[in-house]
């Protein structure tokens, strides 16, 4: 286990691999660890490095902001204080959201971005993260005991194949969550929308959607595509919101080709 300390909390992080440096983001209510399998395929020939965001599994949980906007800093934050001038970025769900803010904000660190069942817009949230960006219905559902984890579970099998192996990773990270995390970062991702401004990223971006998402809108593929310049996105038709745990193989092929394309 490996951590540092920025400006606003310590960052958690895991490393696979030598080569090139990737940048792995996760998804709401995760942690790094959604991303191992991916890791270890990857680290044949890339330097792989998976983040805690701030508020979620091993990172700082306290005193710090919990935006997209603040996760843009973070990474940026991290790249430096580790010397990575420029990386791949890598993001599941809000960690695509960030990853792609970060090509936007910081352009010359980003060399390419690929984005896993990420929104575009708040609008393709699935209407219970909606919900949960009220404060009130976030404060409600966090302090009913166990009424959080029922719900998931109930609804595991529709989110992932190996929804068993997912719901226990999720048990588990959603005890390291804090109300504040768990609240304020889906409000701020409710409340994106980079439609005006996908247009100005001018590095390749790779979306992969699964057809059978239940958290987020496949759709916002559509949307990545139409307004991103250099972008193509791939549809994994037996996949739900977690492509590289439901059709791993397919995954981390996809994921080679784009990350080796040299131009």
């Amino acid at each position: 286990m490996s951590s540092i300390v920025t400006d606003r909390g310590v960052v958690h992080y895991e490393v696979y691999g030598r080569g090139r440096p990737v940048i792995l983001l996760h998804g709401w209510l995760e942690s790094w660890d959604n991303w191992l399998g991916t890791m270890k395929s990857l680290s044949r020939r890339y330097r792989t490095y998976a983040l805690d965001f701030w508020g979620f599994g091993e990172s700082g949980k306290q005193g710090v902001g919990f935006t997209v906007q603040d996760y843009v800093e973070m990474v940026s934050q991290f790249m430096e204080r580790l010397g990575i001038e420029q990386a791949l970025i890598l993001g599941h769900s809000m960690g695509g959201t960030v990853s792609l803010s970060m090509a936007l904000d910081h352009p010359g660190r980003v060399q390419r971005v690929a984005v896993v069942g990420s929104p575009i817009v708040g609008d393709g949230l699935a209407l219970f993260l909606r919900l949960a960006a009220h404060r009130f219905l976030a404060s409600l559902a966090y302090q009913v005991p166990g009424a959080i984890p029922l719900g998931v579970r109930l609804f595991s099998p529709l989110l992932a194949r190996d929804w068993k192996t997912w719901y226990k990773m999720f048990e588990r990270d959603l005890s390291r969550t804090t109300l504040e995390s768990f609240h304020y970062s889906i409000a701020s991702l409710r409340k994106t929308d980079l439609r005006p401004q996908l247009k100005e990223i001018q590095v390749p971006v790779l979306g992969v959607y699964g057809r059978a998402d239940r958290i987020v809108d496949p759709g916002q593929g559509e949307v990545l595509a139409q307004g991103t310049p250099l972008a193509q996105v791939c549809y994994f038709q037996r996949s739900g919101h977690f492509p590289m745990l439901d059709e791993p193989e397919r995954f981390n092929r996809t994921l080679y080709e784009f990350l080796d394309h040299q131009p």
